[in-house]
């Protein structure tokens, strides 16, 4: 994901520059008053948006697999803890079930 997030912070900076020299070239529009730097960068988002849309794909796609099986390992390991916990749980129930015979099996003796 690190490397994903630099990449297309990587290909926003590329397009920042390519408008901030574009603006000041005179070859795009700039700002109205002093939002030119704003314009600049509202610009360079809008054109980096598409571009990390096609050229990261594969990156995204890695991503996403790394992800998911992130969340398989986790929900696995969830589970084996609740099956763990159940496990005790019958125990318990079962050793508490003998502690109760016992204790009436000795009041009736007595």
């Amino acid at each position: 994901m690190l490397r994903y997030t630099l990449m297309r912070f990587g290909i926003f900076v590329g397009c920042l520059l390519a408008v901030w020299g574009l603006v000041y070239s005179g070859l795009a529009p700039r700002g109205l008053g002093d939002s030119n730097g704003l314009w600049i960068i509202l610009l360079a988002l809008v054109l980096s948006a598409p571009i990390s849309f096609v050229v990261l794909r594969k990156q995204r796609d890695v991503a996403s697999e790394s992800i998911v099986r992130r969340v398989d390992r986790a929900k696995a390991d969830l589970q084996a803890n609740r099956s763990q916990e159940d496990d005790v749980d019958d125990d318990t129930r079962g050793t508490q079930g003998r502690t109760q015979d016992q204790d009436q099996e000795q009041a009736k003796a007595s």
